[in-house]
């Protein structure tokens, strides 16, 4: 890449961390002591966001279904059913250290691994280095009490498997979904909210019978892809990789990454696997539970296999931004702003008096705006410096509509409503606005 290209793309990855600390977007996690690395903390309009994000999606997946079914399973788990998964052996990341200034990092990111990319000093040798979160359950501290922070909410809904099934009694083909955080020990955290040691996680587990995987994997692609549309991520950032046997996790049969272009490269985004029934038949092997499910009108018994579409909250919450971020000349003046799609953005409208010190626009103001909050919930009123400076901060919090109370709404009951994007202003009645808005 080119040295001018690379700037640009910094530049643009600094714009978007300046505006989302500006906004009330993240924060830098324990900021006043100094921070931590690969920790943030989401702020008003961010949790909003990314509430925004997830209740979408669980919609979109869950509510708008009849044969996915929802789970939030415990953060710490029995540490056998990560021995059972393959994660205490084989959960683990390449790691070498400087023996100069002693930083530690991996080693496949890495252009030259004899060299330390911040002091120039020798690298030590390659050794694995496992990601998993270890603590203690209970008063004691020995082998028989350890425990870890999961490092992915799927081992959740394996291990629930049988709950779901003696409890619901779905047929198969069914799902099970959850969105909840998990925790990775990550040697070099990095990218902002990109890669993180705490991040959350939708994803769904969806059981059928092993001749119709291929069937199940083009349906679910084919889903992902519309759920990209319906966040706005469904143009020319996005892209699918085939990933190879060779990359491959060891109980897929097949994955596809989506990936986004970001600021700082492309990068996965969501997964797409066929996990056959490497994780049942293992934790029903390990457990001594009978994980397999009965077929009704065959008379048969087997183990399902899976298909798992796997999204990341933090990384949609990023793409997102970066999607939404622009800059543009509005009236002879620039301005940036985040073209959020209405159904995620954190603030759907603003309400305006044209004046603060006129009690009779504020007052019809204020009426307007609780009616408005009644329909749509994410509205804010803004009645802080002139009309101007109202758009240009509405502007860049990706607000779509602004809604201004002048005086010939006094006299008519019309307002003015201002249109993120374009500009434009038109004029409706008080009655018409959520229709203009929907």
């Amino acid at each position: 890449m080119k040295k001018a290209e690379k700037k640009a793309e910094n530049n643009l990855m600094e714009k978007v961390v300046s505006l989302c600390k500006r906004r009330g977007f993240v924060f830098q996690g324990s900021e006043i002591y100094g921070g931590m690395a690969g920790s943030f903390d989401y702020g008003p309009l961010g949790v909003t966001l990314k509430n925004n994000i997830k209740n979408l999606w669980w919609k979109m997946f869950v509510e708008n279904r009849t044969d996915v079914y929802g789970v939030d399973a415990a953060l710490l788990m029995n540490s056998k059913v990560w021995e059972a998964s393959g994660h205490v052996s084989g959960f683990s990341d390449p790691l070498v250290e400087c023996k100069k200034c002693k930083r530690r990092f991996r080693a496949d990111h890495l252009e030259d691994k004899k060299k330390c990319p911040e002091c120039e000093g020798e690298l030590g040798a390659e050794r694995q280095f496992n990601m998993m979160f270890k603590t203690h359950v209970g008063a004691t501290e020995d082998d028989t009490s350890v425990s870890y922070l999961r490092p992915e909410t799927a081992q959740g809904i394996f291990v629930n498997f049988k709950n779901v099934l003696d409890s619901l009694h779905p047929k198969l083909p069914f799902g099970i979904a959850q969105i909840g955080k998990a925790f990775r020990n990550e040697i070099a955290p990095r990218d902002f909210v990109f890669r993180t040691r705490e991040f959350e996680q939708m994803e769904i587990e969806y059981f059928f019978h092993k001749k119709d995987w291929e069937e199940q994997f083009e349906y679910w692609r084919k889903q992902m892809h519309e759920w990209l549309k319906l966040i706005g991520l469904a143009g020319g950032n996005v892209s699918e990789l085939e990933v190879a046997p060779a990359d491959r996790a060891h109980y897929s049969k097949r994955t596809i990454d989506f990936e986004y272009e970001f600021p700082f490269g492309k990068k996965e985004l969501y997964g797409l696997a066929y996990r056959t029934d490497f994780d049942l038949s293992k934790h029903s092997s390990e457990s001594d539970a009978d994980l397999s499910y009965f077929e009704e009108e065959t008379k048969t018994r087997f183990t399902p296999h899976v298909i798992e579409p796997s999204f990341g909250v933090d990384r949609t919450f990023l793409a997102v931004l970066c999607e939404a971020y622009t800059e543009d000349e509005l009236g002879g003046e620039s301005r940036t702003y985040l073209k959020f799609p209405l159904n995620i953005a954190p603030v759907k409208i603003a309400v305006f008096p044209l004046l603060k010190n006129k009690p009779e626009l504020v007052e019809k103001a204020r009426t307007i705006f609780a009616e408005l909050k009644a329909t749509f919930g994410a509205v804010v009123f803004d009645d802080n410096g002139n009309i101007g400076k109202r758009y240009r901060r509405q502007d860049e919090i990706g607000t779509p509509y602004c809604v201004t109370i002048d005086f010939d709404t006094l006299e008519d009951n019309t307002v003015t409503i201002r249109n993120r994007n374009t500009g434009e202003q038109e004029r409706v009645r008080v009655s018409e606005i959520a229709k203009k808005i929907i």
